[in-house]
């Protein structure tokens, strides 16, 4: 694991800006690794991600945050998230009964090709427990209707209040999570859909596209907030289809698109590379 700091940054755009960060961090002996920052211009907003060694810097971690409040964030009126990528994300899954999405993700864990540590699958079905057992990850059902929706939410977040979990992913959960759910995660729960919505939406996507003989299809991976699917979008890809490819094949490019595109959201939420601000995202 690395031992550096990642500081995600926005606020108004003005002069200045770059130059008290990185004199922050020059004058505290952090030796940047990474620098990137962009200004939407309609909006006239800064955004800006940094990463700095912290082998010799010279304020403590637990420090860190009041120090730069202090010296450079109440300054510019910026809204900013501190990380250390020291510490290893805890990310939980939720499944229904698809285990294309699963099985990619567990694959990449215990590859580890990504420093994560999945300390439990949630599900409202039973099916899948079988490949949470073949990866020795303790798997939790809780079934859901609409009598006993809002009690078992309450568990679920008690589960993952109690290990630690820092951001979750919706790896084909057939389920719609309640506001109340969503606030205590705020740009903090991954989805993954296909990317017919809204003109197919319901139980067969890939047959309506069919039908309609669509000339590409694509996977949406996003943050999850009230509005159902209208959240910031972090990755999207696409396939294109030609007459030839039937609804299986359909259904096949479909799921290879929703496994990779849910991995890149992954990826980039691992690394704070995600910076959210009015239903958009910028990924460094």
């Amino acid at each position: 694991m690395k031992n550096t700091a990642v500081l995600l940054i926005h606020c108004a755009d003005q002069k200045g800006i770059i130059n008290a960060v990185t004199d922050f961090l020059y004058k505290n002996d952090g030796n940047i690794i990474d620098l990137d920052q962009h200004v939407d211009q309609e909006s006239n907003r800064f955004f800006m991600r940094v990463e700095w060694d912290l082998s010799d810097f010279k304020i403590p971690k637990p420090k860190i945050y009041e120090f730069f409040d202090t010296l450079v964030g109440e300054r510019f009126e910026m809204q900013w998230d501190l990380n250390f990528t020291e510490h290893k994300p805890r990310m939980a899954i939720f499944v229904s009964k698809m285990s294309h999405c699963l099985y990619d993700i567990l694959q990449r864990y215990q590859s580890k090709e990504w420093e994560v540590e999945i300390p439990l699958i949630i599900s409202n079905h039973p099916n899948l427990a079988y490949i949470a057992e073949r990866f020795e990850i303790p798997y939790h059902v809780f079934s859901i209707n609409k009598e006993n929706k809002a009690e078992q939410e309450r568990l679920e977040i008690e589960l993952l209040r109690k290990h630690q979990i820092d951001f979750v992913v919706l790896a084909r959960y057939m389920q719609i999570i309640s506001p109340d759910f969503i606030k205590e995660f705020p740009n903090k729960i991954i989805n993954i859909h296909h990317s017919f919505l809204p003109a197919f939406p319901g139980a067969k996507p890939y047959h309506q596209a069919y039908q309609r003989g669509v000339k590409i299809i694509g996977a949406t991976s996003h943050y999850v907030t009230d509005e159902l699917d209208a959240g910031p979008i972090i990755a999207q890809d696409i396939a294109r289809i030609t007459h030839n490819d039937t609804i299986k094949d359909l259904v096949r490019k479909g799921r290879d698109l929703e496994k990779t595109v849910l991995s890149q959201a992954i990826w980039n939420q691992l690394h704070y590379n995600i910076l959210a601000y009015n239903n958009r995202t910028i990924v460094f």
